[in-house]
């Protein structure tokens, strides 16, 4: 008996250390289920929290509140919760006892609670992870790299610190989430060294990587969007992954996938098609008023006619349920899609109107250009636009924010700017980039051009400023020296300001860096010498050079810009030819990774240098193709659908009268009908008068005819036509152009002596067309390549062509009508008249 009551008291003492062990506390924590549950355990326990239970406690709160849909989520009413002071105030207090990954997360989950960045927890914080930084996890200083990115630390010397760190510890990260999640928060410090090991490391863990998991492949397209240097074969890795996971992915990412892809210009027709299946799968089952907008703005501008009027009548059935945010996406898409759809517009403006005060300047600057390109009319809040927009330039210190205010405001009818807004302008040059330098003289020139009210003020204001702008632009461009920064500058520049002030500089200072040429930057910059529209020789031979020596590094999809100026400048060297031989062997055999519009392109390029690749060609007139190319055109913009269609008819031209052997229809007469309906143009001055001196020179106005459609659809400037004699044939009756079914034209005349098809033996039709200044270089006159494959085709159809430069028709020597005559004698009779 003594032995069992021993037994009984070491059971008891045992069970009572068990529970004495428990963490009560701690257990209450875990199983709470909603924040009220949390708030009441702290309350309860102040006084025994350890710093387990508070970062239990925070975990808690977040969690609940991440589960929930965004819409749903109560962080205000934690944040005022007194309870919630509490964690803080013990938070803080046992900084130090922390470890290092619930130091890291204790930070994270604050900052999602909505705490300030600037309350001492957050700082204080922030300072204790920098005092262990060398020795954290790399899952920790991976989310402690997010917390700085969203504090917009972004070239702090702590963010260089967790570079150097990474840099040094990169071969060690085998979590692609990791990786990613670093590369995205440091991607504006990365060095061109790190950058390329990082696109090693991540391309060899993806393959390893779950390939259910599509975070990890979002997060490194938006890194190649912040660096702005797309790898093509990575994004093609990250698109595979995404177009296994089509029915996963939810509205959030395949609204984020569409803005990245669009950002750094990368478009995959089959990821777009599948993508918006998947919206119109789900657009009718939108739960809210934040999903909606999302799906709005995703799907509606890769929509048809009936799908955006359905989108449309939801949009203002939810309008009332707008946010300010919602109606800001909403409006921008209305935009751009070029919406009619007035009541709708009138939902939401009246909806920004209301909320003007909660706007920052980009999200203003945003709703004034859209309201303004849809042609709302309310002057009321016009009037307030510009006054929150004035506001916000007068205090704003970063450049691009400064210079996308004034460019708004120059869109608007506005009166004059005072004295103060122009010194303010004035005082932010020394910092804009080129490109903003370019978009502030351009808002300039229209306030002097358009508003009679600055006339008075020209000479002590905007004369001073725009001194000042071309001394800051010059400036910027001699002491450039590192190309590929200088080129992200020089893309978007143009108009008056940039050829007047800045071009000859600018052609300068790209030859004294031809030797930073590289296969990375040749597309970017052979794309920038078409839009300057100068032959360049030396620079032209030199892109040849590093293409060609490259050429495999370069993607397919890149082949087409490194190619563009070459083509449409129509430059003619060995180097060229080479160009082009290399690429036809190096796009042939994958073929099959171009978008159909990009092939397209491309193909339309070799035919501008009269080269016809039989496998392309097959390739495009190709029933399969054709669909697809459709259904692409069906989700891209109006102005690239209008583009690669009207290439499509000038492709399938060329492969006609070219390359009659591969037997491609001509399937494009109604499209050139309607071409033919929709345009209206009037002769310019130089050609009434080459019109009127031609019907002098040939003998009366029935010898000559205008605007002459061909066969094929040629518009040609002026027509006549000489017999075997040179002595021209007059047109007594109209005459109608005849296209049978496989795509050979033929004239149908009842005013010669002619067959259906011919002239009379010996006669010969002239094409007499005027070539303006875009038919050349600006720099020199030499003949552009859509000027000279229109020569090539006119004669394939039996024209002799006769070209009539402006340079030629303007010049000093011909500015008498006798001279303009004897001009006109010798260009179409081949000698001077008797």
């Amino acid at each position: 008996m003594f032995r069992l009551r021993c037994v009984n008291s070491s059971l008891r003492r045992l069970f009572h250390i068990g529970t004495v062990n428990r963490d009560q506390v701690l257990e209450q924590l875990q199983v709470c289920s909603a924040e009220d549950q949390v708030f009441d355990v702290v309350g309860k326990n102040k006084a025994k929290l350890t710093v387990d239970h508070v970062s239990q406690a925070v975990g808690m709160l977040w969690e609940i509140q991440r589960e929930k849909p965004e819409l749903l989520r109560t962080v205000s009413l934690i944040k005022n919760n007194p309870q919630f002071l509490t964690l803080r105030v013990l938070a803080e207090n046992k900084i130090a006892l922390m470890e290092d990954s619930k130091l890291v997360d204790m930070l994270y989950r604050f900052m999602r609670l909505g705490v300030d960045p600037h309350d001492s927890l957050i700082q204080q914080i922030i300072s204790e992870a920098w005092l262990r930084i060398d020795r954290l996890e790399l899952s920790s200083l991976s989310k402690f790299a997010v917390c700085l990115n969203d504090l917009q630390l972004y070239h702090s010397p702590l963010m260089g610190h967790i570079v150097h760190i990474v840099d040094q510890r990169l071969s060690s990260i085998d979590d692609a989430r990791v990786l990613t999640t670093l590369m995205v928060s440091l991607s504006y410090l990365v060095s061109p060294r790190l950058h390329n090991a990082f696109i090693t490391r991540i391309d060899r863990l993806l393959d390893d990587a779950d390939p259910s998991n599509y975070n990890n492949p979002r997060r490194v397209v938006q890194y190649l969007r912040n660096t702005r240097h797309p790898n093509r074969p990575l994004l093609e890795k990250c698109n595979k992954i995404f177009m296994q996971n089509i029915q996963n992915l939810d509205i959030e990412s395949v609204n984020v996938i569409l803005g990245l892809y669009q950002s750094i210009h990368f478009n995959n027709c089959d990821l777009r098609l599948a993508l918006k299946q998947r919206l119109i799968d789900v657009m009718d089952s939108c739960p809210d008023p934040y999903t909606f907008s999302r799906v709005f703005a995703s799907l509606a501008p890769m929509a048809n006619q009936e799908i955006r009027e359905r989108l449309e009548n939801s949009a203002l059935l939810l309008a009332d349920e707008f946010t300010p945010l919602q109606a800001v996406a909403i409006a921008e898409t209305l935009e751009e899609v070029n919406s009619r759809n007035l009541s709708l517009f009138s939902k939401i403006a009246s909806i920004i109107q209301k909320n003007l005060h909660v706007y920052k300047p980009v999200e203003l600057s945003r709703i004034t250009q859209s309201l303004l390109i849809l042609q709302y009319q309310n002057p009321e809040l016009f009037t307030k636009l510009r006054t929150n927009l004035i506001n916000f330039l007068q205090s704003s210190v970063y450049p691009c924010e400064v210079t996308m205010l004034i460019r708004v405001l120059s869109l608007m009818p506005t009166p004059r700017l005072d004295a103060g807004v122009i010194s303010r302008m004035e005082g932010m040059l020394p910092q804009c980039s080129l490109s903003d330098l370019n978009a502030i003289a351009v808002a300039v020139a229209k306030w002097v051009r358009f508003d009679p009210s600055h006339h008075h003020n020209t000479p002590s204001n905007f004369v001073r400023l725009l001194q000042a702008l071309n001394r800051c632009g010059t400036e910027r461009l001699q002491t450039a020296n590192r190309l590929d920064l200088l080129l992200e500058e020089l893309k978007y520049l143009s108009g008056e300001w940039f050829e007047e002030i800045l071009l000859e500089e600018t052609i300068i200072v790209l030859q004294r860096m031809m030797d930073q040429i590289n296969w990375k930057n040749v597309p970017e910059l052979a794309t920038f010498v078409v839009k300057l529209n100068h032959l360049i020789p030396p620079l032209m031979d030199q892109i040849a050079s590093v293409a060609l020596q490259d050429i495999e590094k370069i993607h397919p999809s890149f082949m087409y810009p490194t190619l563009l100026p070459f083509g449409v400048l129509n430059y003619d060297s060995v180097k060229a030819d080479e160009l082009y031989d290399a690429c036809i062997q190096h796009v042939t055999p994958r073929i099959g990774c171009l978008d159909p519009h990009m092939l397209v392109f491309l193909t339309y390029l070799f035919a501008l240098a009269d080269i016809f690749p039989e496998e392309f060609i097959q390739r495009i007139f190709n029933v399969d193709f054709l669909g697809k190319l459709d259904a692409q055109l069906e989700t891209v913009p109006d102005s690239l659908n209008m583009r690669t269609r009207l290439r499509l008819m000038e492709l399938n031209r060329a492969a006609c009268l070219e390359c009659p052997e591969f037997q491609v229809p001509w399937f494009h007469e109604r499209y050139c009908q309607q071409l033919q309906r929709k345009g209206h143009t009037n002769l310019s001055p130089a050609q009434q008068q080459i019109h009127k001196m031609l019907s002098e020179v040939l003998g009366g106005i029935n010898f000559v005819r205008g605007a002459v459609v061909t066969p094929y659809y040629y518009t040609i400037d002026f027509e006549c036509i000489l017999d075997k004699n040179l002595h021209p044939l007059p047109y007594s009756e109209p005459r109608t152009l005849q296209i049978p079914d496989r795509g050979k034209g033929h004239w149908e005349s009842n005013s010669l002596e002619s067959s259906m098809a011919g002239l009379p033996s010996g006669a010969q039709r002239v094409a007499v067309e005027f070539l303006d200044s875009k038919s050349f270089c600006k720099n020199l006159h030499h003949m552009k390549g859509e000027a000279l494959m229109k020569k090539r085709h006119l004669e394939i159809l039996g024209y002799r062509v006769v070209q009539i430069p402006h340079f030629e028709w303007n010049s000093m020597e011909l500015s008498t009508q006798d001279a303009w005559k004897k001009y006109l004698k010798k260009k179409i009779f081949g000698k001077l008249p008797p």
